[in-house]
C-alpha cells in the first residue's frame, strides 16, 4: 500500500514542470511599447520595488514581486493592481489572488500570469493621481 501511495505522489509531481529564472530585473528599467488602449492596473497603494521573472518550457510565465503598501493602514493587493508587459508590448493581468498587507509593510509575492507564448518583460502598479 506504501509503495502505491509513493508511487502516486511521484506520478503527481512529475506532471509539474520547474520554473526557471528568466531574469531579475532592476528598477527603473524603461519600455518604449504603445499603449494606445490605455490599459492600466487600478489606481493603489501599491509600488513594485522590483521583480524576478520566470517561466517554464509550457510558456507559465510566473513573477517574484516584492512591493511596498505605501499607505498608513492595511491594504489587500488582488490582480487589479498589477500589469505585466510582454515582448509583443501586450499588456497582461495576473490570475485572480489577494494579499493582505499591514501600513507601510513590503512583501515579495509569486503571481502567475497563465500561459503566453512571449516572456515577461516588465511588471508594475500604478500609485498617485
Amino acid at each position: 500500500m506504501l509503495l502505491v501511495l509513493l508511487a502516486f505522489t511521484f506520478a503527481a509531481n512529475a506532471d509539474e514542470e520547474a520554473l526557471s529564472v528568466d531574469r531579475v530585473v532592476p528598477n527603473g528599467m524603461a519600455l518604449a511599447f504603445p499603449n494606445e488602449q490605455n490599459i492600466q492596473p487600478e489606481q493603489s497603494d501599491f509600488e513594485v520595488n522590483n521583480y524576478v521573472l520566470m517561466s517554464n518550457d509550457s510558456g507559465e510565465r510566473w513573477a517574484v514581486v516584492t512591493l511596498t503598501n505605501q499607505a498608513s493602514g492595511g491594504r489587500t493587493l488582488t490582480q487589479k493592481h498589477l500589469m505585466a508587459i510582454v515582448a509583443n508590448g501586450r499588456r497582461i493581468g495576473p490570475v485572480e489572488f489577494m494579499q493582505s498587507f499591514k501600513g507601510h509593510e513590503t512583501l515579495s509575492v509569486t503571481i502567475t500570469f497563465g500561459i503566453s507564448q512571449f516572456p515577461l518583460l516588465s511588471v508594475y502598479s500604478r500609485t498617485g493621481t
